[in-house]
């Protein structure tokens, strides 16, 4: 009677069968949130919300922040994206007050912001844009840089406005604009919010060759990137246990 031969011994499963399924959704990465972040407790809970005073000190902190950053910008003689994009442009193509035309060209926006977002978020946003209108102007004339370079007003410009926006948006807040047009068409017409904020300042990118120089329309672009990516890297909602 012959003897069954033993049977074999699994082999070692290669690296490449080790590798994880990843045929399914990416649920994480530098922009998407961990699934596991979504529906903390925290975020309604009273105790991890700002108090007034809180809300104040960030609101000027955000202020301060983002006014510097648009007069760095300024002094460098370029631009940014949104609304802010278009005010610089009238500023260097007509000579009109930077922040007159901030505020002013914000103002559409306002009656979208109280049905999409409500009072507190437009009222806060209101004040922003106002606040960094005229705080914009007046920098210039408390503090003055005898000479400024373009790459420097590109990077830290955006750096800065960048961290303007990230402290406002955690206090409820913005400056106001196409990203709150986005909201809305995306809520309302099932457009993608992001589509709708690059293609606008893709237009505007265009419009400023009519304006500035080609090398400042460049300066302004990587300084737009630099802001979005201060945003991208910075702001998680379901991260933060401040509300």
């Amino acid at each position: 009677m012959k003897s069954s031969a033993p049977p074999a011994s699994p082999e070692p499963a290669s690296a490449a069968d080790s590798v994880a399924d990843t045929s399914g959704p990416v649920t994480s990465g530098p922009i998407t949130p961990p699934a596991s972040s979504a529906g903390l407790p925290h975020q309604n809970d009273p105790r991890f919300h700002h108090s007034v005073a809180e809300d104040v000190q960030g609101m000027l902190l955000a202020t301060l922040v983002s006014s510097l950053g648009l007069a760095v910008f300024a002094k460098g003689g370029i631009m940014i994206g949104g609304i802010a994009g278009v005010a610089f442009l009238l500023h260097y193509a007509t000579g009109w007050n930077f922040g007159l035309a901030f505020i002013v060209l914000n103002m559409p926006f306002y009656w979208l912001s109280v049905r999409q977002m409500g009072w507190e978020f437009t009222l806060k946003t209101f004040l922003a844009v106002g606040a960094c209108g005229v705080l914009t102007d007046l920098l210039p004339r408390w503090a003055d840089y005898s000479h400024m370079s373009t790459l420097y007003s590109a990077v830290v410009g955006g750096a800065l406005v960048g961290l303007g926006i990230l402290f406002f948006i955690r206090h409820h807040a913005s400056l106001g604009g196409i990203g709150i047009l986005a909201v809305y068409m995306q809520r309302d017409r099932g457009i993608s919010a992001g589509v709708v904020q690059m293609s606008f300042d893709a237009m505007l990118m265009v419009a400023a060759f009519f304006v500035l120089s080609p090398d400042k329309v460049a300066w302004s672009a990587l300084g737009a990137a630099l802001l979005s990516l201060v945003l991208m890297f910075n702001h998680r909602p379901n991260r933060y246990m401040g509300v």
